[in-house]
């Protein structure tokens, strides 16, 4: 954000009051538009609020703010002393449209962490640069200088890419599929988007568990689907919930994410797994399954997913390269059927052309490189360190006021608070003690519940992060 120069000689108030006025031609506030009030404003650009009257006081000479009491002051909409013109209702449009806005405390979230990166980060669902393999991939950047045509590529996906996952996907998931029935994403998210908009239509009834990452998607909403819960244990999802809710709302697909079940970290029993398969099958359902996480089994055996024994086609199944790699390749998967990969291919290339051909040629030299596996087992290895020290610091800093099951995988611990209390007060608090966290009601559940992800902090911060959270708790609570 534009701050004022403090050794201009030019006085603050007149460098506020022309970036203002410049702001204005530019036409990001419009006429009739509302300014930040003057101490907001004054809290942004780290002056005093008497600077800000004086530059709102020149503003309003010119004729080009105007201000009311109980209104507020605003652009005018007779500067420049020109007839008045119909300019469009921004505010309308921005509340309008059929796509909803994230969740108020992922926004806030989002928000405090642009504000201030000294935050201790345990919101954040992607890997630290610490545990990321940064210079495996400038390697491979570096010994491929990609100097060929840079043009539209398939929109299924970069071929050498699929035909790299094709080997990958076995090797790894267990998982035989061809190039044809792969198509390459910009990350689960997408995936789930392009599902969502292409393969169900308003008005349909889905199944996500609860609680999901899902609930945390206003993409589910927007696509004005009906969402029905299905709770997890320890073992994952009950089949017969499904059987349950297919009945009771005709439900046309089921949302599970088996493997290291984000938020809760619970694995999908191997009894259930058989069990979900034969209910979709006996009810014709299709079942969305993401896997990011899988290969990030302490213990270096994965589980399998559900599409590695799926022997009718039952399952979609979602993979993504940055809970793994780098987040910032933005590189995901779907294995599916052709038509439906067609389907969802014509759409995304509506949209935007297909993804860049660039990180897909990174993505799949080092899928083919010798540096997977390694990168694999350090990662596990610095994951299994930092969840210990985690929970090493909640036991110390708050013995008798948290709960959790011990993740044998993933990225996250899924806390529960044992005393009652407020999500947004504790949120606030922890930001202001300089931690930040995702609450649990943003994945459905009760207030109480809150998210830690261990991997994006380094593990120098964990210790001191847990303690600042404490104080926040113990703030809160008195």
């Amino acid at each position: 954000m534009w701050k004022p120069d403090r050794r201009s000689n030019e006085p603050l108030y007149q460098q506020i009051a022309d970036d203002i006025e410049r702001r204005i031609s530019y036409g990001e506030f419009p006429p009739g538009s509302l300014l930040p009030s003057e101490r907001k404003l004054a809290e942004q650009l780290e002056v005093n609020r008497s600077t800000v009257i004086l530059a709102y006081a020149e503003l309003r000479a010119l004729g080009i703010i105007e201000s009311r009491t109980g209104s507020g002051t605003r652009v005018s909409k007779y500067k420049w002393g020109a007839t008045p013109k119909h300019t469009p209702n921004w505010r309308r449009y921005v509340e309008g449209g059929s796509f909803l806005p994230n969740l108020p405390f992922l926004r806030r979230i989002r928000e405090a962490l642009q504000k201030d990166n000294s935050l201790i980060d345990f919101a954040s669902g992607e890997l630290g640069a610490d545990i990321s393999p940064v210079e495996e991939i400038n390697t491979i950047i570096d010994e491929n200088h990609y100097t060929e045509y840079l043009g539209y590529d398939n929109p299924q996906g970069f071929v050498p890419l699929r035909e790299a996952l094709v080997s990958y996907l076995s090797h790894y998931r267990g998982i035989q599929t061809t190039e044809s029935s792969l198509l390459i994403t910009s990350g689960s998210q997408q995936s789930l988007y392009l599902i969502t908009q292409c393969l169900l239509t308003p008005g349909d009834a889905v199944a996500i568990e609860d609680p999901s990452y899902c609930y945390s998607l206003p993409m589910f909403q927007s696509a004005g689907l009906r969402l029905f819960r299905l709770p997890v244990d320890e073992k994952g999802v009950r089949p017969e919930d499904v059987r349950t809710l297919y009945k009771k709302h005709r439900i046309k697909m089921v949302f599970i994410n088996p493997n290291y079940q984000n938020p809760t970290g619970a694995v999908l029993d191997a009894e259930r797994r058989i069990e979900l398969l034969d209910v979709a099958s006996e009810l014709g359902l299709p079942i969305v399954e993401d896997d990011p996480f899988s290969l990030t089994s302490y213990d270096g055996t994965p589980p399998l997913p559900l599409k590695s024994i799926d022997s009718i086609g039952s399952v979609l199944y979602i993979g993504s390269f940055s809970k793994i790699a780098a987040s910032g390749l933005r590189v995901g998967w779907m294995v599916a059927p052709h038509s439906v990969v067609e389907r969802l291919a014509d759409a995304r290339q509506q949209m935007d052309f297909g993804l860049s051909v660039v990180p897909q040629k990174v993505a799949a030299q080092f899928f083919k490189s010798p540096y997977i596996q390694p990168h694999l087992d350090r990662l596990r290895m610095h994951l299994l360190y930092k969840r210990d020290l985690l929970i090493e610091a909640l036991r110390k800093e708050l013995p008798g006021l948290v709960c959790f099951s011990i993740p044998q995988g993933g990225l996250h611990l899924w806390c529960k608070i044992i005393p009652e209390v407020n999500d947004s007060k504790l949120l606030e608090e922890a930001i202001r003690n300089g931690v930040i966290f995702v609450p649990g009601s943003v994945y459905g559940s009760d207030s109480g519940y809150v998210r830690f992800t261990f991997a994006r902090p380094r593990a120098d911060e964990i210790v001191p992060g847990v303690s600042k959270f404490a104080a926040s708790l113990r703030s809160v609570l008195a």
